[in-house]
């Protein structure tokens, strides 16, 4: 899990600088899906430290990104 995330935030930071660099938005949906992929991980491993009031704000947060990244592709 550890590995998948560090994976997914490099191709967040390496989409979010391209953005900076280019100045277009058209990769956002793409860094929103990816950035809500780490949080869901990020929330999987909280009910494990019996944290599960944490694991549902990361869940609502990540939901939250799937759908303004769903509506950031239909809209492109």
């Amino acid at each position: 899990m550890k590995i998948v995330k560090i994976i997914l935030a490099i191709i967040v930071v390496a989409l979010s600088v391209y953005q900076l660099i280019t100045g277009s938005v058209e990769l956002m949906p793409y860094s929103m899906l990816f950035l809500a992929a780490i949080l869901l991980i990020t929330g999987l491993a909280e009910p494990q430290k019996d944290r599960k009031g944490v694991f549902l704000r990361y869940a609502v947060v990540s939901l939250f990104l799937c759908v303004v990244s769903i509506l950031g592709f239909l809209m492109a």
